[in-house]
């Protein structure tokens, strides 16, 4: 079999899978209405011709598992999705229900939590059909792990499902890690991506989090108050109790009001999951079943284009692709992405029929140190267009070592090597002269406060730079050692006395 028909076999076999997950997908005329506006639109590729399909035998023929293996649900690789099963027609928010098991909250907190949704019926709309996306596959984990089901309502209340949003603290994501915080759960962050906000990666870390507080305090509204507040403040908080003889639960502990109100906040979307017609609200019809497939990248692909392919704008895309950082997506660090079933086919096809280079951005690591503007001339572009992309301040040098993100050559069709995909940073050093050392000789009334003001540096550096005391006082002739400019003419070594300005007269 040449080639060619390979090509063309292949092609056809995935477009063959995208009509099946087409034909058994959600009607959008079951969908609710603010649900069917939120879906987008497939982008029509070019339909094959009658002299592209190939004869019955060949099909039969044709290793079809390779372009299967291209689409699947995350959390349960290798497994043939059936949107038309029984199980996936029922709504999940009894599955929720029915998996609730953590103690319930009854006091002011709660219900001031209760009068804020109740109040802000819009808000609380927009809150679920951003949920809706993710909440399968956060459930699905959750109870796989054998946890209770109002975990997965966190996101809630942590960021209204927003996969972008960040806290004036810099808590990111749709469950607000902080950076180090994220790194301690292995959430890869670098120039190129963030994992606190990549949707699977971070419901993992999340829940890994949540259970390792749980097994340190042995309850949930406790475990819960630490993935808020941090665990040293509650355990301290509890030793306190402790050490005055009073209760430990949740709601006898000292905390600040912002993890007071935490639990109560979910106790009150619980409630609402609940019974939202108590509230004036309503819930949004989810199915149960993955919202998303997982589609494997082999190759670096834009972000732009990787949308176009699945009839989606950048926006929407990024939706379910939060974690990039960069206008394109290495395939050595992220080797798969997340689209709605009907994309997710379309995708696939179109990805097939490409002709061409898919990445039109690379990485590149500096070899030396350098200005913005050498390295923005290596590659053709303006200095600010290159400051632009790599988010660079103005005045600023780019350290050996640093990688930046630069255009990809039409002829270098190599993708990112991991080790630079998945450690990639940027380090700048302030574009100023280099001081030089200056080795001077004290004059008779020289201290380390009067060179350090003479050549406008701090004492603590003249005092480390010279080993000596920040209020000591150097000795007629003693050689003094000063890292600063370079003086305009080199000769013999400065007499500091000479430099001092005289005490005027009185």
């Amino acid at each position: 079999m040449t080639p060619h028909l390979t090509a063309r076999l292949r092609l056809w076999a995935l477009v063959s899978l995208t009509l099946l997950l087409a034909a058994c997908a959600t009607p959008q005329a079951d969908l609710t209405p603010s649900v069917r506006n939120e879906l987008p639109k497939p982008w029509a590729a070019p339909a094959a011709t009658a002299s592209e399909v190939p004869p019955a035998t060949a099909i039969a023929a044709t290793p079809t598992v390779q372009a299967s293996d291209l689409l699947e649900d995350a959390l349960q690789p290798g497994q043939k999705v059936d949107l038309a099963a029984p199980e996936s027609q029922a709504d999940l928010w009894s599955r929720v229900r029915q998996g609730f098991a953590m103690p319930d909250l009854d006091d002011a907190w709660v219900q001031k939590a209760e009068g804020y949704y109740s109040a802000r019926p819009d808000y609380v709309e927009r809150m679920m059909s951003r949920g809706q996306r993710y909440l399968f596959h956060i459930v699905e984990e959750v109870q796989r792990r054998g946890l209770p089901t109002e975990l997965a309502l966190l996101p809630f209340i942590e960021s209204a499902f927003v996969t972008t949003a960040q806290s004036r603290v810099k808590a990111t994501g749709m469950w607000q890690f902080m950076p180090a915080t994220g790194r301690d759960f292995a959430l890869k962050q670098n120039i190129f991506r963030d994992d606190r906000r990549d949707v699977l990666e971070s419901t993992r870390a999340a829940l890994d989090y949540l259970e390792r507080l749980y097994k340190q305090f042995g309850d949930w509204h406790l475990a819960l108050a630490a993935y808020n507040w941090g665990q040293g403040n509650v355990a301290k908080a509890l030793a306190r109790n402790e050490k005055l003889k009073r209760p430990t639960d949740y709601a006898s502990l000292k905390m600040p009001d912002e993890t007071r109100y935490y639990v109560p906040k979910l106790q009150a979307i619980k409630n609402i999951v609940l019974d939202a017609e108590r509230f004036g609200l309503a819930l949004p019809s989810v199915a149960n079943h993955p919202y998303f497939l997982s589609v494997k990248l082999e190759r670096d692909i834009d972000v732009e284009l990787a949308a176009q392919f699945a009839g989606l704008s950048v926006e929407e895309f990024s939706l379910f692709n939060p974690q990039s950082n960069k206008p394109v997506i290495l395939a050595a660090a992220s080797p798969r992405v997340l689209l709605p079933y009907d994309q997710a086919g379309i995708f696939a096809r179109n990805l097939a029929e490409h002709q061409g280079q898919l990445a039109s951005w690379t990485a590149w690591v500096v070899p030396k140190t350098m200005s913005t503007a050498d390295a923005a001339k290596r590659f053709g572009l303006t200095e600010a267009r290159l400051r632009e992309l790599n988010q660079i301040p103005p005045k600023m040098l780019v350290r050996a070592g640093s990688t930046l993100l630069v255009p990809r050559d039409a002829k270098d069709a190599d993708d990112v090597a991991e080790a630079i995909a998945e450690s990639a940073r940027l380090n700048l050093t302030p574009d100023q002269p280099p001081l030089r050392k200056l080795a001077l000789k004290a004059g008779k009334a020289d201290t380390v406060a009067s060179v350090a003001t003479r050549y406008k540096v701090s004492p603590q550096q003249v005092a480390s730079w010279n080993k000596v005391g920040v209020k000591a006082r150097f000795k007629p002739g003693q050689t003094v050692v000063v890292y600063a400019a370079p003086p305009a003419k080199a000769g013999k070594p400065e007499q500091l006395a000479q430099a001092a300005p005289k005490p005027a007269r009185r």
